[in-house]
């Protein structure tokens, strides 16, 4: 998924370039003034005024005019993005209704929310003082210089260096910022986390520019990259000195959760009417598993019986190769079936995941809209060698288990759903592609791909899915449960565990994810509010025959907040999402 959700903008003639200058724009450029008067300008000016202030992400997507920018997270940096969210939502809603298009009505209520939601995290939920996560996400990770051959190495290591050189000032602010005491799983999180990118820096990091043959760039990395690793260091000795005082507290409360779903996602029903939702899909999954089960393993212990699935391993234990067979099935299905339409001929890369990168057992790079020729890599983690032959076979999916992964990574989930965003009408939907909308869609896909027939009713098949929907409802009811109050982060172990079928390892790392990212809930949110939406736009066009319709109308708009699109696509206000 791209990287927070973020990107640039196609309408300002500011092509992606390669890094040439010493020093990028960013950070310290002044913003211009906001337009008030014509819509055009006023959502082109956010945009590039927005890169000034995180050019991260401007680079992330394509924008390598800011190559090797990195955030401003001083208080007067953090205050700038707090007054530049407030001004750009006045002035947003300021325009008259009457005098817009359907379109930039569409665009306007569409960038309320996007700024709105990060005014959330940075001020409401002050993540910037309270979680480490919150600046790995903005803009810490180089793995754009590494990963992506937008330019030639030379190009791309002198655009890190200049990276590199900021990470000393930018770990002073972060150790700042952060307030004592912190959550424990905060402080777990930010020590691996930061002495992660000291080991990267001065190893994988460098070996990715190993072939650039000039000695004095090399030197200029290495010194360079052995004062930002020293810092990051420092900086994770000083989060691993606040484990003795750790806290469990990490909640944000009901009245800010609520406030998180509906500022980040448009998403304002009561919390009751959430949990509810959260809690009928997974009784709907777990009945789905028992039935499958008695098909697939008779008299067997539902544990049993998903560990029957997942004993069935990808030839020669080959994850990469099993996906790259999967795609072509999966492709043709999609087609076949008239499930939604494949815009182009572009075709999704599969290799095993980089040393530097495999905290995530899969994932999908999806090229900026900005990049030109850079294709889309679905990327697959081995086991750590390190491990037990038994942990090593034991991280190695099943074959259900991985087409369904698959499924949401590439076809037809994240992959194909980034290639309709690209073409968008909207410059916002090629740009801002949403939480909710992007898992959603994808964790969507799953189940839609089941229910379209894939494997022709195949219990081993139905039991690869249904283990990725409970994974991602015990995730949904976790973020609820915690951040409400009603639940520890050790009771939602427990459920990992009891109610959703995951291994203790799996859960643990569950359960603290959802102490940092309390918006986990959105794969089984944005799933329930697109298949809700489906049923009542199809009861109206045609049932099943119309889902290609469905799926093509809904993909248009890029990436908005659900329940914008669901009042676009069927009028009234949108808030009957469940």
């Amino acid at each position: 998924m791209r990287k927070g959700l973020l990107a640039g903008i196609a309408g300002l003639a500011l092509m992606s370039c390669s890094a040439q200058s010493a020093e990028p724009r960013g950070t310290m450029a002044p913003l211009a003034a906001l337009p008030t008067t014509d819509w055009k300008s006023f959502r082109d000016t956010f945009i590039e005024d927005w890169f000034k202030i995180s050019p991260a992400d401007a680079v992330y997507q394509g924008r390598h005019d800011f190559d090797g920018g990195l955030g401003d997270w001083t208080p007067g940096g953090l205050k700038r993005q707090g007054d530049f969210f407030r001004e750009a939502i006045a002035k947003a809603k300021a325009f008259d209704a009457t005098k817009l298009t359907k379109d930039e009505a569409f665009e306007r209520d569409y960038l309320v929310v996007v700024a709105s939601g990060k005014l959330f995290w940075l001020e409401d939920a002050d993540f910037p003082h309270k979680n480490p996560a919150w600046y790995v996400n903005a803009g810490l990770d180089p793995n754009v210089y590494i990963a992506r051959h937008y330019t030639d190495a030379p190009t791309r290591m002198r655009a890190m260096v200049t990276f590199l050189r900021k990470i000393p000032d930018a770990t002073a602010q972060i150790k700042a910022n952060l307030k004592t005491p912190m959550p424990l799983s905060y402080v777990n999180f930010g020590v691996a986390a930061f002495n992660g990118f000291g080991d990267y820096y001065t190893g994988d990091a460098k070996k990715a520019f190993a072939e650039v043959k000039s000695p004095a760039l090399q030197e200029e990395f290495d010194k360079a990259a052995a004062a930002a690793s020293k810092a990051m260091h420092d900086l994770g000795a000083w989060v691993e000195s606040q484990r003795g005082t750790a806290t469990q507290d990490f909640a944000l409360g009901p009245d800010r959760f609520s406030r998180m779903v509906k500022l980040t996602e448009g998403v304002d029903v009561p919390l009751a009417t959430l949990e509810a939702a959260g809690k009928a899909d997974l009784l709907r999954n777990q009945k789905a598993l028992a039935e499958a089960c008695a098909t697939y393993a008779p008299g067997a212990t539902i544990p049993a019986c998903m560990a029957k699935m997942n004993a069935n391993k990808p030839a020669n234990n080959d994850p990469v190769a099993e996906a790259r067979k999967q795609i072509p099935e999966l492709r043709a299905f999609v087609t076949a079936n008239q499930i939604v339409t494949i815009p182009d001929q572009e075709q999704a890369l599969v290799e095993e995941s980089p040393p530097y990168n495999r905290q995530n057992s899969a994932y999908i790079d999806p090229p900026g809209p900005f990049e030109k020729g850079i294709p889309s890599v679905y990327y697959i983690s081995p086991p750590d060698p390190a491990w037990s032959k038994a942990e090593q076979d034991g991280f190695i999916p099943g074959k259900m288990d991985l087409l369904f992964t698959t499924v949401h990574e590439v076809m037809p989930g994240h992959f194909l759903q980034f290639r309709h965003a690209n073409a968008s009408p909207s410059i916002f939907g090629r740009l801002f592609v949403g939480y909710a909308f992007a898992e959603g869609w994808a964790h969507y896909s799953e189940e839609m791909m089941w229910e379209a027939g894939l494997h022709k009713g195949d219990a081993e098949t139905h039991i690869g899915q249904l283990s990725n929907a409970l994974l991602r409802n015990c995730r949904y009811l976790s973020s609820i449960g915690m951040h409400t109050g009603t639940m520890t982060q050790a009771d939602s172990l427990k459920m990992f565990q009891e109610q959703c079928y995951q291994d203790a390892g799996n859960a643990r790392q569950q359960s603290a994810r959802g102490t940092y990212d309390p918006a986990y809930l959105n794969y089984t949110m944005g799933k329930l509010m697109i298949r809700k939406l489906r049923a009542d736009w199809t009861a109206q066009h045609g049932g099943r025959a119309s889902w290609k319709a469905f799926h093509d109308q809904f993909l248009r708009y890029g990436g908005p907040p659900i329940p914008l699109v669901r009042q676009a696509m069927l009028g009234g206000d949108g808030k009957a999402v469940f």
